[in-house]
Parts: structure tokens; C-alpha cells; sequence
């Protein structure tokens, strides 16, 4: 539920000015998780989070550019720990994961930012991703395993 709700976080802190942590409260309420104010600290340290000038006297939270690549090397290492199997079905792409870490394991390849990819939902053991074509899914299928081997 941490990762998941991190990974919201983050989601939310790209979308929109978020200045304070009780704007980021209401977002997250509003997306169905239930958070304290010291849960909101906690997850702002452990995404090491700091607050960006974006004119006018106003503030933003952003995701720090020097922990950026520890933060892609996590998102790989919950790729790697959670997954199974890759398969196409034309241009849907299924794989499955360790039980419980389908959420994880899709946010971490929507980090990958792939243009290719038109969305993803998550299970509980299984991810299906819509791809724009079937060469497109081949690719995509290709640069997962690819990842998956450097990890290794």
C-alpha cells in the first residue's frame, strides 16, 4: 500500500501545484487513500521531496533531480522482484507478477514513460497493457525483458 500510495504521490505532485501537504491530503483522499498529516510527512522524506519556486511567491512540491536515479533504480528493483511472465496477445500485453505486486510492478513500467503504451491496469497477480499496434507491443515486450536481463 506504501509504493502504491508513493506512486500516487508522485502522480499527483506532476499533475498539479500541490504547496502544501494539506493539498496533497485532499488529493489523495479524493483518490481513495485515507492519510494522516504525519503519513503525508513520512512519504514526503521517504520520496525526499522538496518544495520548487514556480513564480509569483508560489511553491510546488517536486521530486529532486540528484535522487532521480536512485528513484528509477527502485522502481527497477520493484520490476524486477515482482515479475513473472510477459506475454502478447496482439497488441495487449499481459504479465504477470508475484501475488500482490501487479499495482508495483505497472507503475513501475508507467515510469518508463513508453510513448507506445496507451495504458495499463493492474490486479492483483496480473498487469494488462494496451499497446497502439502489434509491432509496437513487440517493442515494448522486447525493452521490459531487456531491462529485466541488465538488472540481473
Amino acid at each position: 500500500m506504501v509504493i502504491e500510495r508513493q506512486e500516487k504521490i508522485l502522480e499527483l505532485i506532476n499533475l498539479y501545484e500541490i504547496e502544501t501537504q494539506e493539498e496533497l491530503a485532499e488529493k489523495l483522499n479524493a483518490s481513495g487513500y485515507t492519510v494522516t498529516q504525519a503519513t503525508i510527512s513520512r512519504d514526503i522524506r521517504a520520496l525526499k521531496l522538496y518544495k520548487k519556486s514556480i513564480g509569483g511567491g508560489r511553491q510546488k512540491y517536486a521530486i529532486d533531480k540528484a535522487d532521480e536515479e536512485d528513484f528509477d533504480k527502485r522502481y527497477f528493483g520493484i520490476l524486477q522482484q515482482g515479475f513473472v511472465s510477459i506475454n502478447s496477445a496482439q497488441n495487449i500485453l499481459v504479465i504477470k507478477t508475484v501475488s500482490g505486486m501487479a499495482m508495483a510492478v505497472a507503475a513501475a513500467i508507467d515510469h518508463l514513460h513508453y510513448p507506445e503504451i496507451v495504458g495499463t491496469i493492474a490486479g492483483d497477480d496480473t498487469i494488462m497493457m494496451a499497446i497502439r499496434n502489434n509491432d509496437d507491443a513487440f517493442k515494448v515486450m522486447s525493452r521490459i525483458l531487456a531491462i529485466l536481463k541488465e538488472e540481473q
